[in-house]
């Protein structure tokens, strides 16, 4: 039996084929599978439980299926699903996390978090995290009409998508005082997180960091077992 990490499948309408490669995934490794971790940006967009939109009825499905099997379910929020909430938890049996949450297997700890908040140098993300994520304006934000939401999320996703082409991409990875500041907080050696989209294993002064990749055109996973924590990745097919 196996531990699963995934972050950043990003699941939307536009791109079927990663969904239909997440529900294969999910099928996969059911029976070799003690519990399934994913660590934020499950969706491209989730503005609130009632969001209808077809990919997010499929997840909650499978979902379902997959912790009735036994296979526990957690959840982290990242920066485009934190409305996941109560009622997507309760349908599910999934159990939500907290941004920073340590994982014990094996005689092991390890820190998994979404990691948007170790990219301390994007000033301007961080801030505006900071407001978004504050609690009254989450619980104003859901009294909006679902559309609007729905909009209002589009539009914020555009301004994302050009505000960062004019930012250098150093600023939008990791702060490595961060890393170290956070494994130390947590007495860790190893800490998993998503986020950057830059799949790889780096060394700290506190111990290793492994970075999930996104679910583009290739499926990335972290699995643990009894042997090590092993970074691995599948092909998703655009047909089928």
């Amino acid at each position: 039996m196996a531990i699963l990490f995934i972050s950043d499948l990003h699941l939307s309408p536009e791109r079927p084929e990663v969904t239909r490669a997440f529900l294969r995934f999910l099928e996969d490794q059911t029976n070799s599978t003690e519990a399934l971790f994913i660590l934020g940006d499950l969706f491209e967009a989730w503005v609130g439980d009632d969001d209808n939109c077809p990919a997010g009825a499929d997840v909650q499905q499978a979902f379902k299926q997959l912790t009735d099997k036994g296979v526990a379910l957690f959840i982290q929020h990242g920066n485009r699903d934190f409305f996941l909430g109560k009622r997507f938890m309760q349908a599910t049996g999934a159990t939500l996390l907290a941004d920073e949450h340590l994982v014990e297997y094996d005689d092991q700890t390890v820190l998994v978090m979404h990691g948007d908040t170790l990219c301390t140098d994007d000033v301007d993300y961080i801030r505006f995290r900071r407001k978004i994520r504050h609690p009254i304006t989450k619980f104003c934000l859901q009294l909006l009409p679902l559309k609007y939401r729905q909009k209002l999320a589009s539009n914020m996703r555009a301004k994302s998508k050009a505000a960062n082409a004019n930012k250098p991409s150093e600023i939008m990875d990791v702060n490595s005082v961060a890393v170290d500041r956070v494994m130390s907080k947590h007495q860790v050696k190893t800490l998993i997180h998503g986020h950057t989209h830059r799949p790889n294993r780096h060394q700290h002064k506190q111990g290793e960091r492994i970075v999930l990749g996104d679910w583009h055109d290739k499926g990335w996973y972290v699995k643990w077992d009894t042997s090590d924590l092993q970074l691995k990745h599948f092909d998703i097919e655009v047909s089928g």
